[in-house]
């Protein structure tokens, strides 16, 4: 499956926990990447700066479903369980 281009579910959803540039210390479930642009883009996408968690994400439908708002309530889910 390829990413929904404008979903941003998983620089949103997820806690990170590695650095972001301008978010050293990661950041927590439900808070927007700083990296995250206006069209729900990342702005580090291909750029060696990113993240290794971001990069090895890879969109599936079983977390992704089939709108922006089930990947969101998806990735919210299993950060609560985990």
């Amino acid at each position: 499956m390829d990413c929904r281009l404008g979903c941003g579910a998983c620089c949103i959803a997820p806690s990170i926990s590695s650095p972001i540039p301008r978010m050293p210390k990661g950041k927590p479930s439900g808070v927007r990447c700083v990296q995250l642009d206006e069209n729900n883009l990342c702005k580090l996408f291909g750029k060696p700066e990113r993240p290794k968690v971001c990069h090895d994400f890879k969109a599936c439908p079983d977390v992704c479903g089939d709108t922006n708002a089930k990947a969101i309530a998806n990735i919210l889910e299993l950060e609560r369980i985990t």
